[in-house]
C-alpha cells in the first residue's frame, strides 16, 4: 500500500506543478505589452502602361508580394523578427510587443530604378495601433 500511496502523491504533486507552471505562463503573457502594426503595401507599376482602373493582370499578385517581401527588424537591424505576409489587396496587420523597430525588405534589395519608402523606423506602445503604409515603385515604365 505504501507504494500505491507514493504513486498517488506523486501524481497529485505533478498536477500541482503543472497547474502552477500554466498559471505563471499566463501571468507572464498578460504582462507582455503588445501593440498592432497595420497598413497597406502598394507595389507598382506592374504593367508598362496602367489605366486608372487597373487591368486584372496589372494588379500585384502573391509572387509580387513575395519578391518585394517586407519585414519587421530590431531597431539595430540585426535581427529579422517577422516577415509580413499581406492579403492580396496589400493590407496587413501584425501584433508586436512594445518597442522600437525598423520596417524594411526581408532581404537586401538594390534598385537601379524605382524605390520605396523603406526602411522606416517606428515605435509600438502598449495597446497602440500604428498604421504604416509602404509604397514600392517597381521601376517598370
Amino acid at each position: 500500500m505504501t507504494n500505491g500511496n507514493s504513486i498517488i502523491k506523486y501524481f497529485f504533486l505533478s498536477v500541482i506543478v503543472f497547474v502552477t507552471l500554466i498559471l505563471s505562463c499566463t501571468k507572464q503573457s498578460m504582462v507582455t505589452k503588445n501593440g498592432v502594426l497595420k497598413g497597406k503595401i502598394s507595389i507598382g507599376p506592374i504593367c508598362p502602361v496602367e489605366t486608372i482602373l487597373p487591368q486584372p493582370g496589372c494588379l500585384p499578385k502573391r509572387e509580387d508580394y513575395n519578391y518585394y517581401a517586407t519585414a519587421v527588424w530590431t531597431s539595430d537591424k540585426k535581427n529579422l523578427l517577422k516577415t509580413i505576409i499581406p492579403n492580396l489587396d496589400g493590407t496587413y496587420q501584425i501584433n508586436l510587443p512594445a518597442g522600437d523597430y525598423v520596417l524594411d525588405y526581408a532581404t537586401v534589395r538594390t534598385f537601379g530604378v524605382g524605390g520605396s519608402n523603406l526602411p522606416t523606423a517606428f515605435s509600438i506602445t502598449d495597446k497602440d495601433t500604428l498604421t504604416l503604409n509602404v509604397s514600392i515603385d517597381t521601376g517598370i515604365r
